[in-house]
């Protein structure tokens, strides 16, 4: 009975999907998927169909279109055009600061004590955020670095990288509303952030000082493309990303980063996530934190 009403529930959804106001069809979302994947990675299942279409019909209504196929077929014979706003469309962007905050203690209490002893002679320091949304993250990573480090003497600097150009256009400027900075100690917001005059519905917007912008470059980046840094990273947070990334994915991908890791370097990967079963190249050192070994 209950495998009835599962298939009933997919006739029926399926269904929905083309009799909206802006109808897509099973073929199109196979077609969506296909593109997310080529372009990106990223994976799409039957549960995201919902977020898709919701996001994709903004795109739709921004181009005064119809339907999914008359779509489609415009990015097909425009990439160039509108490639972009098809890949931001997708890509999630959920984040806050100090999100996984046991990451950040173990940052603070154990790797950037080993990075200061490790690192007397060349006083460099490079850590990535990849998949670094709108900047949270790297903020984050920001400003634990420059609490724990006396930042004239050290050479330190984060990257930070994402698909989306929108998200990193909001991390590069580091503007937030108060109802995004809300849930941090109210210390690090006031020797961390400005108050910039522009008031909404949840309070004072803030902006990000120079102390902590300084230390972070915004750059796009395809994971599965090309990687144009030359040098090394001694840390490396890539959170909440390769869940959306098939298994013969994720172990070329950790696999990268562990070529592009320093010996004994550091990865943080999201809560949900796990490197049991796709590479022998790092140990587990605490909640999904890894060492390099190989």
């Amino acid at each position: 009975m209950q495998t009835m009403n599962a298939i009933k529930e997919t006739g029926k959804s399926a269904k929905s999907f083309a009799l909206r106001e802006f109808p897509m069809t099973d073929q199109d979302f196979e077609t969506i998927k296909i593109l997310a994947k080529q372009r990106t990675g990223i994976e799409l299942g039957e549960h995201k169909k919902e977020m898709i279409y919701s996001r994709i019909v903004r795109r739709i209504r921004a181009l005064g279109m119809s339907d999914f196929r008359r779509y489609l077929q415009y990015l097909d014979e425009s990439p160039e055009a509108e490639l972009t706003n098809f890949i931001n469309s997708i890509t999630t962007n959920l984040t806050s600061f100090f999100r996984e905050s046991h990451h950040f203690d173990f940052l603070e209490s154990t790797v950037i004590p080993e990075l200061i002893k490790k690192k007397k002679g060349s006083n460099r320091i490079r850590i990535w955020s990849a998949g670094c949304s709108t900047g949270e993250e790297p903020y984050s990573i920001a400003m634990t670095l420059h609490k724990g480090l006396n930042k004239d003497r050290w050479n330190a600097k984060i990257l930070a990288t994402d698909l989306d150009t929108n998200v990193l256009a909001h991390g590069r400027a580091g503007v937030y509303s108060a109802e995004r900075i809300g849930n941090m100690n109210p210390d690090l917001v006031k020797k961390y952030f400005t108050g910039i005059g522009d008031r909404n519905a949840s309070g004072e917007t803030m902006e990000a000082k120079d102390s902590i912008k300084q230390l972070i470059t915004f750059n796009s980046l395809n994971l599965l493309g090309d990687w144009p840094m030359k040098g090394k990273f001694d840390v490396i947070f890539c959170r909440n990303v390769v869940i959306y990334f098939s298994k013969d994915t994720q172990r070329e991908l950790f696999d990268r980063y562990a070529n592009i890791l320093e010996p004994n370097g550091y990865l943080f990967i999201g809560h949900s996530e796990s490197l049991h079963g796709v590479t022998k190249r790092f140990e587990s050192v605490g909640r999904t934190i890894y060492r390099k070994v190989a």
